[in-house]
């Protein structure tokens, strides 16, 4: 098996192997700085789509991964074994708590709720706290952002929209609702796996469209504020390749750039999910996706 880096290298569409020589579970992934090291949270899908834990591990250079363990592991209640717990996000709030976001659902997607989940140090472990329909929408692919100190919690609710939530201040709950975004073609419904950024004056705000397990163009909006109003919604990458036959996941802040994370989901093996990981181009509130068979993070700076 081919792994996605080896010397500094990341090579889009293929898997990561950790420091194990086993396939790095990073899979709807959260990641953020911490010190020297990005700590990265994803699903481990060894048991296909049911839970078995969310697994985090560290990097140095966003090639070569360290299996820190299960940050979360199934237990009872929302994270039972025949639950599905996907998309962890991680937060880290002022007071030096770790807060960790979940999509919780049952295996009828019915459920459709966000976990909350809390840990004194990254790696975890994490202790699971519960979950709620934020105002009683629906919830289920997510996101999260900060900015002085202040978390938002994005939420994919294709009844009402995409919400931007202002989370409370012990980042456990929403404390209102700041924008819903739709699309423009369909109005009654938004983005999921939506993730936010901030370049400069403009926020961007990037999602999938809502097409199950087929892959699709993703798009992005931007504002100057949070509230809106929202431009209308375009292209990431090139019409036509359904962003790489990607999934975005998250769009990292590295530097002086970006890196666009996605996911090319394989339903019939979904362990070995290959990543696909590119520079992204963010520039006067435009970004641009283009395919490179391999890179390094010294390429973005």
């Amino acid at each position: 098996m081919s792994d996605a880096s080896g010397g500094g290298l990341i090579r889009p569409g293929t898997v990561f192997l950790d420091d194990r020589g086993e396939v790095a579970q990073l899979h709807g992934i959260g990641i953020t700085r911490v010190g020297d090291r990005w700590f990265a949270w994803g699903e481990d899908k060894s048991a296909g789509d049911r839970f078995r834990s969310i697994a985090c591990y560290s990097s140095a250079d966003l090639a070569s991964w360290r299996f820190e363990g299960g940050a979360l592991v199934a237990s009872e209640g929302d994270v039972a074994p025949d639950r599905i717990v996907e998309r962890p996000k991680v937060l880290q709030r002022p007071d030096g708590v770790w807060v960790m976001y979940l999509h919780i659902d049952d295996a009828e997607y019915a459920a459709a709720r966000v976990g909350f989940a809390t840990a004194e140090q990254p790696q975890g472990p994490y202790t699971y706290i519960g979950s709620e329909r934020p105002f009683g929408n629906i919830s289920r692919d997510i996101g999260v952002y900060q900015e002085d100190g202040v978390g938002y919690l994005l939420s994919e609710d294709r009844d009402n929209g995409l919400h931007i939530y202002r989370l409370a201040p012990d980042y456990l709950g929403v404390a209102e609702v700041v924008a819903t975004l739709r699309q423009q073609a369909r109005p009654e419904i938004g983005y999921e796996s939506p993730t936010l950024i901030r370049q400069g004056e403009h926020y961007l705000l990037f999602g999938s469209d809502l097409t199950g397990w087929d892959l699709n163009d993703n798009m992005y909006t931007t504002a100057t504020d949070l509230a809106g109003p929202w431009s209308p919604w375009r292209h990431i990458a090139p019409p036509g390749t359904r962003t790489f036959d990607s999934q975005v996941s998250v769009v990292l802040p590295v530097g002086e750039g970006h890196v666009y994370i996605g996911d090319r989901w394989n339903r019939d093996d979904l362990f070995r999910s290959p990543a696909v990981w590119l520079p992204l181009e963010v520039r006067g509130g435009e970004a641009t996706l283009a395919w490179r068979d391999e890179w390094r993070i010294e390429d973005l700076t």
